[in-house]
């Protein structure tokens, strides 16, 4: 084993973390990595509101009382009902992005959650630790989704020495190289999304995985800002192809459209939506447009990773999906993983100072 303070605090065998995919962290995909050893998050965000509960349980009767986690953004309609189903039910961890006050995050420490949000920058990661967080993500900007533009070989060992808590790399990582690298740089482990995503337990669609699969070159995976107006690491497909040559007012056009069905998917009422458009307003303009925007993602996953129709939406990935050629179950990744870090660090224990 390969233990570190991190699988103590969340109370897995290893550490390794299985990040909240939108439409790809499932009940499945949890019970699969905590199952093989480690720390897997649902991704409360894009679970239906009348469903979330019901996949709790479903991991829980799987797993026995093995640890697992649940990811949520504070601007989600049913917002509460997630921070209450966390307590409920005694998860061991949350993560997030957009943060909860201190008031929310008391209350979950106090029911004795660990609280890990996910950051790209180190100012971030003070601020979170200011609002209580006890553990931290830092995500490189070789992730996949939204993302930040520092790397990880530079954000990770800042982050290190500036919090006293423990952090999680996360950003470029697939194998158990990585992982000793994280241990050297200070991390107390690795978080890893496209990885994951990539597993024959993750439930994707067969044709989205084939997609996947194919870029071989990781200048096909890069950063644009049309989706919904925030920084996402993307493949290039048939659909950001087309998004990159079409009009402002068309974009706009789009995202209506989205925002429409994405309200009617998560219940979301009028008043909650006026309250955000509101809350844009007094923001300025750029923020309306981003406001707006915000639904294209989620509407667009869906057809990428549900629907399977990889060619009509989005495909988050980390640089990393260039790197991996086929297919493994979570057992099989994790099994991997330790097993490599394991000889590197025999290995560099062998060798004469």
């Amino acid at each position: 084993m390969v233990r570190t303070a991190l699988c103590d605090l969340l109370g897995c065998r290893h550490p390794v973390v299985q990040t909240a995919m939108g439409y790809v962290a499932g009940p499945e995909l949890v019970i699969a990595t905590t199952k093989a050893g480690g720390f897997g998050f649902l991704a409360g965000a894009t679970i239906a509101p009348e469903r979330i509960e019901a996949a709790i349980a479903q991991v829980r009767e799987a797993t026995g009382d093995a640890p697992f986690g649940l990811n949520f953004h504070m601007f989600q309609p049913n917002a509460q009902q997630l921070l209450d189903l966390a307590v409920k039910h005694r998860l061991r961890a949350v993560s997030y992005g957009r943060g909860p006050d201190k008031q929310v995050i008391g209350r979950l420490r106090d029911a004795g959650i660990v609280c890990m949000p996910t950051v790209g920058a180190l100012k971030h990661a003070q601020k979170a630790i200011e609002m209580g967080a006890n553990a931290i993500t830092i995500q490189g900007g070789e992730g996949g989704g939204h993302t930040g533009s520092v790397p990880t070989t530079v954000l990770l060992p800042q982050v290190v020495d500036a919090v006293k808590v423990p952090v999680v790399a996360a950003g470029g990582f697939y194998d158990g190289r990585g992982l000793v690298a994280a241990l050297a740089y200070g991390a107390q482990g690795i978080a890893m999304g496209t990885r994951f995503l990539m597993t024959r337990d993750s439930g994707v669609p067969a044709a989205t995985l084939e997609r996947y699969l194919q870029v071989r070159d990781a200048d096909r995976i890069r950063v644009s800002t049309l989706v919904d107006g925030m920084p996402q690491r993307m493949i290039d497909n048939e659909y950001l192809a087309a998004l990159e040559t079409s009009s402002a007012f068309k974009r706009l056009r789009i995202a209506i459209a989205s925002a429409l069905q994405w309200k009617a998917q998560t219940g979301m009422s009028t008043r909650h939506a006026m309250a955000l458009l509101w809350q844009s307003l007094r923001e300025g303009p750029a923020a309306v447009a981003q406001t707006v925007m915000a639904a294209n993602a989620p509407v667009l996953l869906q057809k990428s990773m549900v629907e399977g129709r990889p060619a009509e939406g989005v495909m988050s990935a980390g640089q990393v999906a260039a790197l991996i050629g086929e297919l493994k179950s979570c057992a099989e990744v994790i099994d991997g993983i330790v097993a490599e870090a394991r000889s590197r660090i025999e290995q560099f224990n062998g060798i004469p100072a």
